[in-house]
């Protein structure tokens, strides 16, 4: 059986999603339901994403999709083919008894997964952010809107956002 892949993202008004490596912005409330959505499961993310966390995150598998050949990190699978890469997701999340492989980033990584995905969980952060990296275009309509949740900026989150859930119509 095959698993579904799930994308994970938080994208501004204007599609940025980050700036030299980094996040923009400071929102608790969403890195608690990226947690949450990623936890005992494995994540496809790139080199640059990987760097940018700097190690493997606690109770997830991680999977590295890198072009460079001399790469490696402690703890985590590296791959150099989006097919390596969602061979290896699915033997891991079959291994941790997941229900699901995650998607993590970067732009390049959420380029190749959206052909693929079943679901996407986007954050949409209500700001304009100047930025480097953005979330490639996808058709809208190929998904169809099932959850969608307000939250105001306040406490630890800097700005305004919508969680909005979306599953890829069949």
């Amino acid at each position: 059986m095959t698993l579904p892949l799930i994308l994970v993202v938080a994208v501004a008004e204007n599609g940025v999603i980050g700036r030299d490596n980094q996040l923009l912005w400071r929102l608790k409330t969403d890195l608690g339901r990226f947690r949450r959505l990623t936890m005992g499961k494995p994540m496809i993310m790139g080199r640059k994403t990987f760097q940018s966390i700097g190690k493997p995150l606690p109770g997830r598998e991680t999977i590295v999709l890198t072009r460079d050949a001399g790469f490696a990190a402690e703890g985590v699978h590296v791959v150099h083919t989006w097919d390596e890469a969602v061979a290896k997701g699915q033997e891991v999340a079959t291994r941790m008894g997941a229900d699901a492989v995650a998607i993590a980033g970067g732009a390049e990584i959420y380029a190749l997964a959206l052909p693929h995905v079943q679901s996407i969980f986007l954050t949409r952060v209500h700001t304009a952010a100047d930025g480097d990296a953005v979330f490639p275009d996808f058709d809208r309509s190929q998904f169809r809107e099932t959850r969608r949740e307000d939250h105001p900026k306040g406490g630890d989150d800097e700005h305004p956002f919508t969680f909005i859930d979306l599953e890829r119509r069949r």
